[in-house]
């Protein structure tokens, strides 16, 4: 046992617990890989998400980190938070570096000049470094199946230079850049699906995770990392100074955007799709809309139209889901 474990009952959904519950309790290390002390915004998302993601991938790790939020709450000369080997890179060249990285590593522990063959590289990057600026290099690392696993933190616009849009910000939000007026809702095109384009590289691993849910973000990333190959992870952070939500409700928002359907979490392995947890009735998608500020503007034929929109969209991940389930009956 891990001398600096502690005992951590697990935490499930409210209304399923019965029926979802793990009674035995979890070990999780008090270590900190990312060190308290960072400028990251009260009630930050992201900030827990990459705690949480530290704590599985362990000290035996090299992290990559895309200019964003995480960087710069992070790294301010002469002090850092990081107690892991770490480099802060462009946003566009991320998956590159590590690309990099690993390849420098093969070929070190080939002329044995490196020993420990047991390190391990991982990605770090916010949405706009992932699905518009860093995608090229991003795609190029995922077909060229180098060893790494990469974190998408979604806050879902560019949070750290003032909240402009991005192609990952969800339809009908209001940002500086799509802001909400008399002749705009906001954000006119959908959330782009970046986990479906990284299993669209036929890599081993991708997921979708959010820290309102530890026990199983941390059980993905543990995953993600021993993956031979490339690994994706794609994470909901909520921002709460982006998304005009009080501090108090990141958890309980991350939590409502799975209820609802709006971000189901699910793996896909080797192709095949997998549920992490299923309802038996999705929550209305404005039990989640209403908490936040770059939503208040929207009438009641636009939250229509999302909640129609969500609802399709899970009913094609569940017949992915399904189709799993068949080939494996």
């Amino acid at each position: 046992m891990d001398k600096n474990a502690i005992s951590v009952p697990r935490v499930v959904p409210r209304k399923i617990k019965e029926k979802y519950a793990v009674q035995s309790p979890r070990l999780v290390t008090t270590d900190e890989f990312l060190a308290p002390g960072h400028r990251a915004c009260i009630g930050c998302g992201e900030a827990l998400a990459v705690r949480l993601a530290c704590k599985a991938l362990g000290a035996n790790v090299i992290i990559v980190t895309a200019t964003g939020c995480i960087e710069i709450i992070s790294s301010q000369l002469p002090w850092t938070s990081w107690r892991v080997p770490w480099i802060h890179t462009l946003f566009e060249n991320t998956a590159a570096v590590a690309s990099g990285i690993e390849a420098g590593l093969k070929t070190m522990i080939r002329k044995g000049k490196r020993p420990d063959k047991d390190v391990k590289i991982a990605v770090m990057a916010g949405d706009g470094g992932t699905s518009d600026i860093g995608i090229q290099a991003l795609s190029g690392a995922l077909e060229r199946g180098h060893d790494f696993l990469y974190l998408c933190f979604d806050n879902e616009a560019y949070m750290n230079t003032g909240i402009q849009r991005s192609s990952a910000t969800p339809f009908g939000a209001s940002t500086t850049t799509a802001p909400a007026g008399k002749k705009s809702i906001g954000q006119t095109t959908w959330k782009k699906n970046m986990p479906a384009i990284a299993a669209a590289h036929d890599i081993p691993y991708v997921a979708t995770a959010c820290p309102s849910y530890p026990f199983d973000l941390m059980d993905k990333v543990a995953k993600g990392i021993a993956t031979k190959g490339p690994a994706y992870i794609h994470i909901l952070s909520v921002c709460p100074t982006g998304w005009r939500s009080a501090t108090d409700l990141t958890i309980r928002i991350g939590s409502l955007a799975v209820e609802t359907g709006i971000f189901p979490l699910y793996e896909i392995e080797d192709g095949k799709y997998k549920l992490s947890i299923d309802f038996p009735k999705l929550r209305p998608v404005n039990d989640y809309l209403k908490l936040q500020g770059r939503f208040r503007h929207l009438a009641e034929e636009t939250l229509n139209e999302i909640q129609h929109r969500v609802e399709e969209e899970y009913a094609k991940l569940m017949a992915k889901v399904a189709l799993t389930k068949g080939l494996n009956e």
